[in-house]
């Protein structure tokens, strides 16, 4: 890697370094403590207490909520605002996103929400590390991005952010409950100049500019009839297609800038088997790659 793509080396965990990508890259950020998210709300809550500036000079306006239906119900109004938002939550409190996750998406609001899985309550609750709720919020329209590694999450808090201002897709972006939100590992930061040159800031101003207000009013969040209702469903189908696209050159980007690059699918071949395809996500990555 060239000098001039490098940045500085540190130590941290997979929680600290994605609220260090997304405090830069928004304006506001809503929380409500869970295990094991709790650690990026604690940070950007202490960054902006110490007046930290992101990118637009400012200190993160960072509110904690009543509840996680309060965090998302907050975070949807922020982005029909025009601001650029995030959250971070995990298990029973991404369940409570659900509703507000619907709307988020069907009005195609840009925005990454950050997520630590941990298993959902059944006869008891329980701090076991699985991926039972980002696999239950599969149907409300989110395009899903999992990291496997700390330096990971700290770049795909960071390519997620670009493709979802350049998609109007809004984006989670999930890793491994306290495997990877609470490993501790050095990584290479991505500085401020580096985010200044990936930032879509035409697009960013797009969604500055539709945002709900008394001086340009539009109509949302009407009743409409199943003829109409099923036509503006389709018309957003476009956007999902493009996606891919979005994603790919966000990626792209990032590897242009910083020297790191990333795929959406990366292919492992292991001796004479050609007929096996599997699919992981997560650190199952690093398991398979070191045994396969």
């Amino acid at each position: 890697m060239s000098d001039d793509r490098s940045g500085e080396m540190k130590c941290v965990d997979g929680n600290w370094a994605v609220a260090h990508a997304s405090y830069r890259m928004n304006d506001c950020a809503y929380i409500f403590p869970i295990t094991p998210s709790s650690p990026m709300g604690e940070e950007v809550d202490e960054w902006a207490a110490h007046h930290k500036k992101n990118l637009w000079g400012q200190d993160l306006r960072v509110i904690e909520m009543q509840s996680e239906g309060g965090a998302a119900g907050a975070l949807h109004g922020a982005l029909i605002s025009g601001s650029c938002a995030t959250t971070y939550t995990a298990s029973q409190g991404l369940l409570l996103y659900i509703p507000n996750l619907y709307k988020i998406a069907g009005e195609l609001l840009p925005t990454v929400i950050h997520v630590a899985s941990r298993a959902l309550a059944g006869e008891a609750l329980s701090i076991y590390g699985d991926h039972s709720d980002t696999m239950l919020v599969r149907g409300c329209g989110l395009a899903m991005i999992s990291s496997f590694s700390v330096q990971e999450a700290h770049d795909m808090a960071i390519i997620t952010q670009v493709a979802t201002f350049t998609s109007r897709v809004p984006f989670l972006h999930f890793m491994d409950g306290f495997r990877t939100s609470h490993e501790i590992n050095k990584i290479e930061l991505v500085s401020d100049d580096h985010l200044r040159k990936l930032l879509p800031w035409k697009q960013i101003e797009e969604h500055r500019r539709r945002a709900l207000s008394p001086m340009h009013p539009s109509q949302r969040g009407t009743a409409q009839a199943p003829d109409v209702f099923m036509q503006m469903v389709e018309s957003s189908n476009q956007y999902y297609k493009d996606v891919d696209k979005h994603f790919i050159k966000a990626m792209a980007d990032f590897k242009e800038v910083t020297g790191r690059g990333y795929k959406p699918f990366e292919y492992s071949y292991y001796g004479s088997l050609t007929s096996c395809c599997h699919y992981y996500h997560g650190i199952l990555c690093c398991c398979c790659q070191q045994y396969p």
